[in-house]
This record gives structure tokens, C-alpha cells and sequence, in this order.
């Protein structure tokens, strides 16, 4: 039997859940490796890492109706959604943000640094965890929200990420002028310096905000 579609209430706060489980796995792993801490998010402001987001978005929304299939068909179906979806992001970011969020060039069967065979079996893996017994759980808190608040706060949360991006994007934009030797013209790059500087952004980015 074919899974309920999901509308845009449910799969806008199975993004929020993505972003903030992808943030909150990247900031323990990086401390358990590194033993310092990383803010892996996307935009500037908040705990949302939206590569998370995203993925948890269009694994949800394509692999619903094949949440009762096998596994193995699972996998080939999560397989091949990862591995586009990675490749496209990297684009995206690089041609957007000026920068190379990650790079596989030393990996076995690589394309174009942007996806690998170990990676994209991991997508494979991610999303039958993801649709089997991840998303099940979303779903089931997100029932438990109060509708008219949940609106409210999702209304609100578009506009706050919407400006949240355009403030990221100022920011890497002034980050590489102040790079260049580029003094602040206004009372707002000179916020953006303070706040969301170099430094900020190296911490965020992983050091890769400024590199192609």
C-alpha cells in the first residue's frame, strides 16, 4: 500500500529536524576527533546545518512510498538520490558561495571531487536508517505539534532562515573583501566584520568558505 504524500507542513519540519540532527551529529564528531568544536551549520545564525536539511527533505519525500520495499531496493533507490543530491549541493555552493564544501579527489571513483563510491554506498545505508525508523519518528512528533501554533512557528521560521541566508551570503561576500585589504563602507560591514568575520566563518565553514 502506497505511504500518505507528505505535504509541505510535514516536509518543511522534516527539514528542521534534518538541519538540527545534522548539526548536532557534525559538532560531536568533530569534537570526538578533533577535540575542539566546530560550528557546523550553513547560515550564520542558528543550529542549521541545511545540507541536513535538504537531504532529509528528498530522501523523505521521494523514498516515502517505498518505505514498506526491501532493504536492498531501499539502498539502490537511497544510492542514487545521495549521489546526485551531493553532487548538486557541492555545485550549488560553489557557484552560489564561492567555495568547495568538500572535496573527494583522493577517494576510489570519484567525479569531480564532488562524489565517491564510499560516500554514495553510505547514502545508500543513511537513507534506509533514514526511512525505516528515522523518519517514523519524525512524523510521529511532528502529529503531536498544535497545529495552528506549528503554522505560526513555521511561518516564522520561513522568514527568519530566508533572512538568514542573505546574511550568510553578505557575510562570506564582505569575509573576502576584508581578505583583500577592503575597508568597511558602512556601519553594517563593520558588523559583519565584528560578528561574522574570518574568523567566524573559518570556524563554520571548516576552513573551506575561501577555497575553490
Amino acid at each position: 500500500m502506497e505511504e500518505k504524500k507528505l505535504g509541505f507542513y510535514e516536509l518543511f519540519y522534516i527539514f528542521i529536524a534534518g538541519c538540527l540532527f545534522g548539526y548536532v551529529i557534525e559538532v560531536l564528531w568533530s569534537f570526538y576527533r578533533h577535540h575542539i568544536f566546530i560550528n557546523h551549520t550553513a547560515l550564520v545564525i542558528g543550529p542549521f546545518n541545511v545540507v541536513y536539511g535538504v537531504s532529509a527533505l528528498t530522501l523523505s519525500y521521494i523514498l516515502n512510498k517505498y518505505r514498506k520495499e526491501n532493504i536492498f531496493k531501499l539502498f539502490i533507490i537511497s544510492f542514487i538520490i545521495g549521489t546526485i543530491l551531493e553532487y548538486t549541493l557541492s555545485l550549488v555552493m560553489e557557484k552560489m558561495g564561492g567555495f568547495v564544501a568538500w572535496n573527494y579527489s583522493r577517494y576510489f571513483l570519484n567525479i569531480n571531487g564532488r562524489v565517491c563510491l564510499k560516500y554514495s554506498i553510505y547514502w545508500g545505508i543513511l537513507g534506509v536508517i533514514w526511512i525505516k525508523y528515522i523518519h517514523p519518528l519524525v512524523l510521529i512528533v511532528i502529529k503531536s505539534f498544535n497545529p495552528k501554533k506549528a503554522k505560526i512557528i513555521m511561518n516564522f521560521l520561513i522568514v527568519f532562515l530566508l533572512a538568514d541566508t542573505f546574511l550568510t551570503f553578505q557575510a562570506i561576500d564582505r569575509a573576502k573583501e576584508y581578505e583583500k585589504g577592503i575597508p568597511p563602507e558602512s556601519k553594517y560591514e563593520e558588523y559583519l566584520d565584528k560578528y561574522y568575520g574570518i574568523e567566524y566563518l573559518n570556524n563554520m565553514y571548516n576552513y573551506r568558505w575561501n577555497k575553490k
